[in-house]
């Protein structure tokens, strides 16, 4: 299986013809990370998870589209009727070939004043985690974590102490989009030594690079 990043948390997942790509938002370069694609995954309502105008517009040129997500998301997407499915925490299904586990249910907490949202995290055939806009621990060993790296409900420790927790061998950035190139350094910094203090090779990530899983 090959992972590609694209900017900010959308992430694409190819394994010979099957291809899913998640949260394709509206910091992300949706049009190419959905080309030839025909499954997406998303975890939430916020716009830098889904491109509402640009995932409709996607689904209207391809009449192969299936979209799975949190029921807020398919309240977004009624030009896809039933090619939306509603998902809930706790689920196991198959999405264009790939066993996925959800997991989570709650966005991690911005402020007091801001409402929250449904939140759902995604493992893939047992081996990538997606955690969404959550730092919610996965309760099954998996190889490859993607890390939020930066965002306005979180700070540095909380992103350290996520990367611990789940014990992943392999880490990647993902939730990058309001860094500059200075910050991300930075954090990336603090997310190498650490990892590599518990067992888990971080490697920062440019849009559009593919790795190996």
């Amino acid at each position: 299986m090959e992972l590609t990043k694209f900017s900010h948390a959308c992430v694409r997942l190819e394994d010979g013809d099957r291809r899913l790509v998640i949260d394709p938002g509206s910091f992300s370069e949706v049009e190419e990370a959905l080309a030839g694609v025909h499954a997406v995954l998303i975890t939430h309502e916020h716009a830098d998870h889904v491109d509402v105008d640009a995932l409709s517009a996607a689904a209207a040129r391809d009449s192969a589209l299936r979209v799975w997500a949190p029921p807020a998301v398919c309240d977004l997407l009624p030009a896809l009727g039933d090619r939306v499915t509603s998902l809930e925490p706790g689920a196991q299904l198959e999405v264009a070939g790939f066993e996925v586990r959800t997991l989570g249910g709650q966005h991690a907490l911005i402020h007091s004043s801001v409402p929250v949202v449904p939140n759902i995290g995604f493992v893939v055939d047992g081996a990538l985690y997606h955690p969404g806009d959550a730092f919610v621990v996965p309760p099954v060993e998996v190889s490859t974590v993607l890390v939020p790296v930066h965002a306005p409900w979180s700070k540095v420790g909380e992103v350290l102490d996520f990367l611990i927790a789940t014990r992943a061998a392999h880490a990647y950035n993902i939730h990058d989009g309001l860094l500059n190139q200075s910050g991300l350094r930075l954090v990336a910094g603090h997310l190498h030594r650490v990892g590599e203090a518990y067992g888990a090779e971080y490697r920062t990530l440019s849009p559009r690079e593919t790795v190996p899983l």
